[in-house]
């Protein structure tokens, strides 16, 4: 009986050192999980916030240049005179500052000059604005244009026998976009367009800006 209790105790002993080394290997599968899980997760972290840092650096901190436009314009007065070959325009022009940055441009005054053939017919003073986070900024200017100072030479004389007249505008503005409204970055933008007027209809026939 002593012997059998005794070979019970050692079975026993070693059923219980088994069931502790399988608890052992279970907990270091458990911790190794648990570490494998931890690591996944720091890289996805690291690479996300790699993507959202190039993200913003590639797309939303790039500034981007402004374009600024003749949109439109209309005719308050237009009148020509084909046998001293003259005209005399007053111009109701629409434009158009847009920008596509992720903040405000603030542009300062500037002025628009309207050119015949090389020369200045006519200017508009442009007022300092704003135009907003990826909006366009719109806004009428009216403009006398008149030939007065253009040489009395037969490309004049040509244009206004056919009733067609093309003119350019040029202007540039100078201003600073702020980005998420604290890193501001100094940024101008040029318009050079040209415009093809109707003289006997009255109307702007084409507009084409670079």
């Amino acid at each position: 009986m002593a012997v059998e209790g005794e070979h019970q105790l050692q079975t026993n002993g070693h059923a219980k050192q088994a069931e502790e080394s399988a608890n052992s290997v279970q907990s270091k599968e458990l911790r190794k999980k648990k570490r494998k899980k931890f690591l996944i997760f720091v890289a996805l972290s690291t690479l996300f916030q790699i993507a959202v840092t190039l993200f913003s650096s590639l797309y939303i901190m790039k500034v981007r240049t402004p374009k600024f436009r003749i949109r439109s314009a209309t005719f308050d007065v237009l009148s020509k005179n084909a046998e001293n070959s003259s005209f005399n325009i007053t111009m109701n022009a629409e434009f158009g500052v847009k920008n596509a940055n992720f903040g405000p441009y603030k542009y300062r005054d500037s002025t628009i000059y309207f050119f015949y053939n090389g020369v200045n017919i006519g200017e508009a003073f442009v007022s300092h604005g704003k135009a907003g986070f990826k909006s366009t900024k719109i806004f009428n200017v009216l403009v006398n244009l008149s030939s007065k100072d253009i040489p009395k030479d037969s490309k004049l004389r040509n244009d206004t026998n056919s009733e067609t007249l093309t003119l350019t505008s040029k202007s540039k503005l100078e201003g600073k976009v702020a980005l998420i409204f604290v890193l501001k970055k100094k940024k101008s933008t040029e318009m050079d367009c040209t415009i093809t007027v109707g003289l006997a209809d009255k109307v702007i026939r084409d507009i084409d800006c670079d």
